[in-house]
């Protein structure tokens, strides 16, 4: 199925340097491209890849387009910021072919009295459903899932196979959670006692906003008495464990395997990379970013960029080293001292 450049451009703006009537069938990396493809170049350090490619168009920059127009042939698309502008082609195309699931309510689903399942939504084999949870417009629940008491599940919303959202939980619009998701599981509250374990009633939700991707196997516990909130536009990939009552401010993303304890506040346009470790009970503030495997141990009060690596000791040693790192600039500082007086007393005895 093929689209007119003309017509990606008058969807996505850019300027067009070639012929608006030319077809491409897809989207395609750099070096598969063929000639009914459109491909794009994000990083500059590929241009003469790019130069070289066979695809039909290009998505570049204004930067990256005078390079590219002195020795390639195909047409052109000029974009602020072309991996953007790839993205959104991506999903034009993937929409062309997509599979739609049909309305309705599969037979093998269990949908409990008092449930209200949208007459456009999709409900698929063997998904559970129990009482007074809402499932909206066009929201897609694929097979396995299950859905909890007064549950809402807004529209346009797709679980994919086998997700568990639990009671009282609410995922707004246009939200995708992948399969082994498990949103609301209880929170880790113990009260101990003389050695004895007493467990506390997570009795809080999970809230969570609109346009918010949550990858496989990834649990957010619900509050323990306030509840647990996702704003809108967060991005969480596979595998990460978002505790109780913890607060995700919009449009953060977290890479695989993040973990964060519970009571954290996260501000807002903040990126955690994979296997970064949060503490609980602290604040991370908007546009903070933190690196890949990166211990936030205490508040941080300045948006920036955090790193941290350490290796592993015995904890009695990395509690030695830990304690000189953290008194270092005052160590140079004093070593910097001890130099200026032993070259001030050899200047005075010469």
């Amino acid at each position: 199925m093929g689209t007119r450049l003309g017509t990606l451009v008058e969807r996505f703006g850019g300027q067009l340097v070639g012929d608006g009537n030319l077809e491409v069938s897809g989207i395609a990396p750099l070096d598969q491209a063929g000639v009914s493809h459109i491909s794009f170049l994000s990083n500059s350090k590929l241009r003469v890849q790019a130069r070289d490619s066979q695809a039909a168009a290009l998505i570049v920059s204004p930067r990256d387009d005078e390079f590219i127009a002195a020795g390639y042939q195909g047409a052109r698309i000029v974009a602020a910021n072309p991996y953007v502008y790839f993205a959104r082609v991506a999903q034009y195309f993937d929409a062309l072919t997509a599979y739609v699931p049909p309305a309705g309510v599969h037979p093998s689903a269990v949908v409990a009295d008092g449930a209200h399942v949208a007459p456009s939504a999709h409900i698929g084999a063997r998904v559970v459903i129990e009482a007074g949870a809402v499932i909206g417009a066009h929201a897609v629940i694929d097979a396995g899932c299950y859905i909890g008491r007064e549950a809402e599940v807004g529209e346009g919303t797709h679980f994919f196979a086998n997700v568990t959202f639990h009671a009282h939980c609410i995922i707004g619009a246009r939200g995708i959670i992948h399969s082994g998701a498990v949103i609301g599981s209880d929170g880790f509250g113990f009260a101990n006692e003389n050695g004895v374990y007493i467990k506390i009633p997570q009795t809080g939700r999970v809230v969570i906003g609109d346009d918010v991707d949550i990858g496989a196997n990834t649990t957010v516990d619900r509050g323990a008495l306030a509840d647990t909130v996702i704003e809108d536009g967060v991005k969480l990939d596979n595998q990460i464990m978002i505790g109780h009552n913890c607060h995700i401010g919009a449009h953060t993303a977290m890479a695989g395997c993040v973990g964060m304890a519970g009571s954290t506040t996260v501000g807002k346009y903040c990126t955690f990379g994979g296997a970064a470790m949060i503490n609980g009970h602290i604040t991370i503030p908007d546009h903070t970013h933190i690196g890949a495997s990166t211990m936030i141990s205490r508040t941080i009060t300045e948006p920036g960029h955090y790193t941290g690596f350490y290796p592993m000791a015995k904890h009695a040693d990395w509690e030695k080293s830990a304690a000189i790192l953290r008194n270092l600039p005052l160590i140079r500082e004093k070593v910097r001292t001890l130099e200026k007086n032993i070259k001030t007393n050899k200047e005075n005895e010469s």
